[in-house]
């Protein structure tokens, strides 16, 4: 379990991270979201103890990672992928990991088979691609075991198969009991990955909660309408005290589901071409909820969609 109390971290007069209060528990894939510059590689730090907080307190398992007799058996970590010595092979480099901090070796061997890294094992890391840099940093992060595992932007680089292979991971470590953290600015795959969300913005805490509860808070489904009648449509469903929005072709309506809409206007005799239900997602939910905290937005393109 990570736990984070007023969790405060400021350089000058900038407050990176703003007294946050987190608990990121075991069992479950935790994902944790927020525009660039939010703070969250800066509170991953702060856990890892590569950051010294300004105020306020984070513990892994009940007391502060620096002080922990092993770490890489407490918590695996992947911040920076290629944070290691080209000249050397990946079994190398893990080699001198498990030596250091007393993991019998063999589990090198372990961790290379897992990644899919074992035909490349002898292979200076300095030629690895960017995937296969995020593969051995996996590795580095399982190597001894940890019951709490922190990932900042773990598929960057992979192909889609990599990427399902990080999701499955994730999904099997939370289920043997284990806390999952994991940073990741894809939207999409952090849907279908993690259970809980903790959400930041300019350094603080936006949004604690499960996945569900996340989208259904911050972002609305509607049911889109095409009719070849589009205004006798949208003024019948207007009139019911429907919210109806005229999107390009279609009608977007909020207020009741495609059964009860199709009911309705059957019953007025006009034609229906689509009536579908268009769930939320979560890139709408986190960009619903974080518009105001975004600090670089660059302009729309002209003749882009708004």
């Amino acid at each position: 379990m990570i736990v984070a109390r007023g969790l405060t971290k400021t350089y000058g007069d900038k407050k990176a991270v703003d007294g946050i209060d987190v608990t990121v528990e075991p069992g479950r894939v935790t994902g944790f979201l927020g525009p660039n510059g939010a703070g969250k590689s800066t509170t991953m730090r702060m856990i890892l103890g590569l950051d010294r907080p300004t105020a306020g307190t984070v513990t892994v398992n009940g007391h502060r990672y620096p002080d922990s007799p092993a770490p890489l058996r407490e918590v695996g970590a992947l911040l920076e992928a290629r944070a290691l010595h080209p000249g050397r092979s990946a079994r190398d480099h893990l080699r001198w990991l498990a030596v250091s901090n007393r993991i019998p070796v063999p589990r090198v061997d372990e961790v290379l088979e897992l990644v899919g890294l074992t035909s490349v094992a002898h292979q200076r890391v300095g030629r690895f691609s960017l995937g296969m840099g995020q593969r051995l940093g996996i590795a580095v992060a399982l190597l001894g075991d940890p019951p709490v595992v922190v990932l900042d932007e773990p598929v960057n680089g992979l192909d889609p198969e990599g990427i399902r292979w990080v999701r499955t991971l994730a999904r099997q470590l939370a289920a043997e009991g284990r806390t999952v953290f994991i940073s990741s600015h894809l939207m999409s795959e952090m849907a279908l990955t993690a259970d809980h969300l903790v959400v930041i913005g300019r350094g603080r805490v936006l949004a604690d909660c499960s996945m569900s509860d996340f989208i259904a808070r911050h972002a609305a489904s509607f049911v889109r309408v095409r009719s070849p009648q589009p205004a006798d449509v949208a003024d019948l469903l207007r009139r019911q005290g429907l919210d109806v929005v005229d999107e390009d072709d279609e009608l977007r309506v909020q207020g009741l589901d495609p059964a009860a809409i199709g009911e309705l206007v059957g019953k007025s005799g006009l034609y229906l071409h689509e009536l579908t239900l268009v769930r939320s997602s979560l890139e709408d939910a986190f960009m619903t909820l974080t518009a105001g905290s975004v600090d670089y937005s660059a302009a729309t393109p002209v003749g882009a969609p708004r």
